[in-house]
């Protein structure tokens, strides 16, 4: 149950940043962002560490463009504290994607 819902929360970083980055017109990346996270199904621990590692890039990335925004917000004389709740829970709840995967081995048999 705990490795489906790190999976869900996984899904929906890679829908989020995925909408970020088509909102950008980075296309490639919009592939990326939607495919990675159901990489997880494969039950691996490279996997696992990888798609990881993404989650945890996309967290940056959120972050980047709340200081981005924020910065021309800010200098317009535009209110920015809404904003930069927002895109700060969604940097927060990506970043707790990564740590809330949790490797468990495919059953051998």
């Amino acid at each position: 149950m705990k490795r489906n819902f790190g999976i869900v929360m996984a899904v929906i970083s890679g829908v989020l940043i995925a909408a970020h980055f088509l909102r950008g017109g980075l296309y490639p990346l919009v592939t990326i962002a939607i495919i990675f996270p159901w990489l997880l199904l494969a039950r691996r621990l490279w996997v696992t560490r990888m798609v990881q590692l993404l989650l945890i890039l996309a967290a940056a990335e959120w972050i980047h463009t709340l200081l981005a925004i924020g910065v021309h917000r800010h200098a317009a004389g535009q209110p920015w504290i809404r904003m930069a709740i927002i895109i700060g829970g969604v940097a927060l709840f990506t970043m707790g994607s990564a740590f809330a995967i949790r490797f468990k081995p495919k059953p051998s048999g």
